[in-house]
Parts: C-alpha cells; structure tokens; sequence
C-alpha cells in the first residue's frame, strides 16, 4: 500500500524494532544486574562489601571485625573479586581490597540508607504545652 497509510505502518515498524533493540539491551542488563545480586545475597559478602565501601581494608583485617576465619574471608573475597565487585591490590606481605567500581559503591550505600539507618528518635508528647 502506498500514500499516507503506508507511513504509520512504517513508522510502527521502527517503533517495533526499536523496541527490541531496548529489550535486548534490557535483558543484557538484567542478566548483569542479576549477577550482582546473587553475590550480594550472601551476608558475609555484602557486609564485606559495606566495610570496603567505607576503605580499602585486608584479609586480616576484615577478618579481625567479622569476627570470622581468614580462609573463610578469603573465600567470600575470591567470589567478590571473580564477580568483578571488588579489587586487590598488594602492599609488601598483606593483600588490600577495595570496591571495584563506583557503581558498587552506589549500591552499597542505598542499601545502607534503606537498611542501616539509625532508628528515628520516638516522639515525646509535653503535657506542659
């Protein structure tokens, strides 16, 4: 068909197409996205990864304020750092991690807003007013 009523059917071609494109981008994305949360959905791995957002900190370290063994520490920062979520870098004999990217960062400090904040102080009525 050809005249005007051809275009809103080539326009709603490319809308389609575009919408595909989006979903796919979309999907990549999720996937990503998913990814990230299976990692913090370990709580040792996310409070390893709330305590590197506040500095770069050791093995030893991080152990010592978990209160947990290195070799497990060790293990939960191997997945953190496969996940590409956390980096290390060596300082003479101790291995340092920090977050890897900002956007972990983001991450962990919204977490920290929605989850961590001091409860509000309650409210005290005065008789005197």
């Amino acid at each position: 068909m050809s005249g005007p009523l051809a275009a809103p059917s080539r326009v709603s071609r490319l809308l389609v197409a575009r919408r595909n494109v989006d979903i796919a981008e979309l999907l990549s994305h999720a996937r990503d996205a998913s990814e990230l949360l299976k990692a913090l959905s370990h709580e040792s791995r996310l409070v390893i990864l709330c305590l590197l957002a506040e500095g770069d900190k050791s093995v030893s370290e991080l152990a010592e304020i978990l209160d947990q063994r290195q070799p497990a520490v060790s293990q939960q920062l191997a997945r953190l750092k496969a996940d590409h979520l956390v980096q290390a870098r060596r300082m003479g004999t101790h291995i340092h991690y920090s977050l890897a990217r900002e956007e972990v960062r983001d991450i962990i400090l919204a977490l920290h807003g929605a989850f961590c904040r001091p409860a509000p102080a309650p409210q005290i009525d005065d008789p005197g007013i």
